[in-house]
């Protein structure tokens, strides 16, 4: 279940497999499916880990990478799926909170077992609300061969004394694997190939993941070309030409107004607008609350105002933009708001007057206008928006009004 809504209601049985992935290798997919083997479960879900609190002192891969790594990784076995739970949850991520929420998600009667290393087993009782955890799922340790079991067994055997709880030893081949020795091959450039999927190593070396120590990839955004990917999945084909009709035109813009860098910006910015557009009304408010997103009574009952507030979380989260500018450009692209920066008038404008829009009143002005002066077209542009809400009887918007004050007192 790929797209991060989770939905297990026809699962029995399901085993998680939790980790950073970074990255993802063949010692992790053996083990997934030997356990599903073992205990024939419906499902194996990796759960990459957000914001991991026991690795709080190490810089660990941004998890958008991680998440898209393991759905490659996963991608050719009906069996396995990749969950977003933990990676769009905010704050550090806590066994506990994944299994409280898998158990919502279930059917009440569901086995869940939890997949882990078997020195975590030696840790168990440092993770939070540790003994209601041991309470709640099976936990399947697994190990490499030539482990110590013995401590191992009598961990398990005290645990269970005291828990009651089912706790199974599993040994799989192919944990010597590591994914921090996959890193520091290709620091080294040495070779990776036969340790992880082929789809994982192209990615890796397609953004240069692990080249240094710096994990360059703290600042990362995707590129342009993996965003229109994502984005025709995303949108109707109409709701994509537009959106690219917008980007277009915002790089003409920024090529008048601003700089090489405003002109790049511009092309994301137009790019990521409408990415939540598309999304059914239910999902957007859902997604609202998740996300900490205030709504008020105006975009309350006027949902279509909805999508550029969640599109900038979404462009954020999912796009990996981390320019607040960028972001800004589509929280405002539809209402505008006083004291636009560039950018922002840029989308709002290029949403208006893109090259594919149907001919309407006021539309040849405007584009005019755009390539004149931009608050002369910002402002004729916002009043034609609010003139046209007005003649549907529909509410306007406190940022409109400001934006249009602003822009004719300017």
């Amino acid at each position: 279940m790929r797209s991060g809504i989770e939905d297990f209601k026809s699962c029995k049985s399901i085993a998680i497999m939790g980790g950073t992935f970074d990255p993802i290798h063949y010692g992790h997919l053996a083990t997934a499916e030997a356990v599903r083997h073992r205990f024939k479960v419906d499902k194996v879900i990796f759960m990459p880990t957000g914001n991991p609190a026991h690795k709080a002192d190490k810089v660990v891969t941004h998890h958008e990478h991680r998440y898209l790594m393991t759905v490659l990784a996963t991608m050719r076995n009906e069996n396995f799926d990749v969950s977003r739970i933990e990676i769009e949850r905010p704050g550090k991520t806590y066994t506990i909170d994944t299994i409280e929420e898998l158990k919502r998600l279930c059917r009440p009667n569901a086995r869940l077992y939890f997949i882990t290393g078997a020195d975590a087993i030696h840790q168990i009782f440092t993770w939070k609300n540790a003994e209601k955890l041991l309470t709640m799922c099976d936990f399947v340790a697994v190990t490499r061969s030539g482990y110590k079991k013995n401590k191992l067994f009598d961990e398990i055997t005290e645990i269970r004394d005291k828990f009651a709880s089912r706790i199974h030893y599993m040994e799989v081949p192919g944990l010597e694997i590591s994914s921090s020795d996959i890193r520091k091959r290709v620091q080294n450039s040495r070779p990776i190939k036969y340790l992880l999927p082929q789809e994982v190593e192209d990615y890796i070396y397609k953004f240069g993941l692990y080249e240094n120590d710096t994990e360059k990839e703290v600042k990362f955004m995707l590129t342009t070309d993996v965003m229109k990917e994502k984005l025709q999945s995303a949108l109707s084909v109409k709701r994509y030409i537009h959106t690219m009709g917008v980007a277009e035109e915002a790089v003409k813009l920024a090529e008048i107004y601003g700089t090489a860098q405003d002109r790049k910006k511009a092309e994301v910015a137009g790019l990521l607008h409408d990415c939540a557009k598309n999304y059914p009304n239910d999902l957007k408010i859902r997604l609202c609350k998740e996300y900490h997103i205030a709504l008020d009574d105006i975009l309350k009952e006027q949902k279509d105002l909805i999508h550029p507030f969640l599109g900038a979380e979404i462009a954020k989260r999912e796009y990996l933009v981390e320019d607040e500018d960028i972001l800004n450009a589509i929280r405002y692209h539809t209402t505008g708001r006083k004291e636009m920066s560039l950018l922002e008038k840029i989308i709002f404008l290029a949403d208006y007057i893109e090259p594919n829009r149907a001919t309407f009143d006021g539309l040849e002005e405007a584009r005019r206008l755009s390539y004149l002066d931009l608050d002369m077209a910002m402002r004729y542009t916002l009043e034609h928006t609010i003139s046209y809400v007005k003649q549907r009887k529909l509410k306007l918007h406190s940022l409109s009004l400001e934006a249009l004050e602003y822009f004719k007192n300017k």
